[in-house]
């Protein structure tokens, strides 16, 4: 039978409404397909990282682990090298930080370790994203990162010896390294170099914007001053070793100030500018404002005193009764304990206190430097000159009339004692030049010092453990390069 032709409209009506509904779904599951890997990409996990979220860490890693760094017994800087060189002493815990020249195996480790895997592999991925034809190809984030890379090499290099460097970070490329070969420290400077003097082409001021640039905020004129002016501390330090190189390199540069521009005032400086929160604050601040475990060296004090240099009135702060006094170095906690010293100066105490990498004063002494040993015509006295007068400066002061008259001629001892003076909180830097050139002359040691190390100022620090149980054979040809054993009394290639 038949049915009926009422139920014949209803089958109708269900059959339009049901094929209306296929249709809807149809197109809304083809809209969510579409939309799919948008609308299920979480924002705060990205598949694909841009250089403007790499730039920003990798930036924070490198100079937290230069100057300061907040983690104890990983304090490279402040522990270690800001003791050796004579700015800080230790007043507890001699024997453990660094002060007796006995340091954890965590600064070695923790410096090693951070630098190449927090930061230099993080400014190599911006290098690959941004080269020529890459996903967000951009000229100045290239420049950025390989003046960044070039200065965090030097780093080690500086501190450790012969380093990974033509084969490092290449654990994730297509023809994985793992095990990368050592380069010696020659090797190493003369690839940074050339990087350095890429990177000065590569940016351009009239060229295209980066985002996450925490030290310069996208000001591509201060990178490239910083560029070159890394480029001539590099070229100065290894000039005793390859002098005809450096010459010609330091030459290039200061002859062509529109081509090579420089760091040529204080507020061209690169320096890392901090706020006053957790995560972004000067890391000197977090370490010595909630511990006394430091006073400023005697060593410096009685230095800054001889001169009446009032830059002790920023690098310490005075006594009860106004005067100023220094801890010696090495000494055991007990005899530590008998001295009444002052603490490093309020400005250092600051949380927005800026990291600094590099200064015009240094600059200015390299200049002097230069002109000393015969690398660049100009007047020594004259460049010297200009570089205490940039310190004092840098520490809102005044240089007085007669300050040069204080230090006697021109000689080697005499500026770089200066540049010491200067160096205050960038104790690695100030070790590196006492290690090239010995100076400036440090006194006896106080006869309640006690030192490990053979008594020997630390001259580098050991290769981190790690290198021996996962990179054995290739460190020992790094030990080879590197002229003796892996202790802290072998001198590095640039040693004068």
């Amino acid at each position: 039978m038949w049915p009926k032709k009422s139920n014949n409209k209803h089958m109708k009506r269900l059959y339009i409404s049901t094929l209306a509904i296929l249709l809807l779904t149809f197109g809304t599951m083809t809209s969510c397909t579409k939309d799919f890997e948008e609308t299920n990409t979480d924002p705060n996990n990205p598949v694909s990282i841009s250089p403007s979220l790499l730039l920003p860490n990798a930036i924070q890693v490198m100079v937290d682990r230069y100057w300061g760094h907040s983690t104890r017994y990983q304090r490279l800087n402040i522990d270690a090298a800001m003791c050796w060189i004579q700015h800080l002493s230790r007043n507890i815990y001699i024997n453990a930080e660094g002060d007796s020249y006995e340091i954890p195996l965590t600064i070695s480790s923790g410096t090693w370790n951070s630098v190449y895997n927090e930061s230099l592999i993080n400014f190599e991925r911006v290098k690959t994203l941004t080269t020529a034809g890459a996903e967000y190809e951009n000229s100045n984030y290239l420049g950025i990162a390989m003046t960044m890379q070039a200065f965090g090499f030097a780093y080690l290099t500086d501190v450790f010896g012969p380093i990974p460097y033509s084969e490092a970070l290449k654990g994730t490329a297509e023809e994985a390294i793992n095990s990368p070969a050592y380069d010696s420290m020659e090797e190493v400077y003369a690839g940074i170099l050339a990087d350095l003097m890429e990177a000065n082409t590569l940016l351009s001021t009239d060229g295209p914007v980066v985002v996450g640039d925490i030290l310069f905020n996208g000001d591509i004129m201060k990178w490239k001053r910083f560029t070159n002016s890394l480029a001539l501390r590099l070229a100065n330090r290894q000039a005793s070793k390859k002098p005809a190189e450096s010459k010609a390199l330091i030459s290039q540069i200061l002859s062509d100030p529109v081509k090579y521009p420089i760091i040529e005032s204080n507020a061209q400086a690169a320096q890392l500018i901090h706020f006053d929160v957790i995560g972004s604050r000067n890391k000197m601040f977090d370490v010595f404002s909630t511990r006394s475990d430091w006073n400023i060296s005697s060593t410096l004090i009685e230095k800054l005193l001889e001169l009446d240099d009032e830059r002790i009135t920023v690098y310490a702060q005075p006594l009860d009764d106004g005067s100023y006094a220094g801890l010696p170095n090495g000494l055991t906690d007990a005899a530590a304990g008998t001295y009444n010293a002052s603490r490093i100066g309020l400005k250092y105490l600051d949380p927005t206190a800026p990291s600094v990498l590099m200064t015009y004063a240094e600059v200015e002494f390299i200049k002097a430097e230069a002109a000393l040993e015969g690398d660049i015509s100009g007047d020594a006295a004259a460049y010297l000159e200009s570089a205490i007068a940039a310190s004092f400066k840098q520490q809102g002061l005044t240089m007085p009339e007669d300050y040069m008259s204080r230090i006697g001629g021109v000689t080697k001892e005499s500026l770089m004692t200066q540049k010491w003076i200067a160096l205050f909180g960038q104790g690695v830097e100030a070790w590196n030049e006492y290690r090239r050139t010995g100076f400036p002359v440090m006194p006896a040691p106080n006869p309640s010092a006690v030192f490990s190390n053979d008594g020997i100022l630390p001259t580098r620090i050991e290769y981190p453990t790690s290198e021996y149980s996962l990179n054995k054979a290739n460190l020992d040809e790094g030990v080879s390069k590197l002229g003796g054993s892996d202790n802290m009394r072998t001198p590095l290639w640039w040693v004068e």
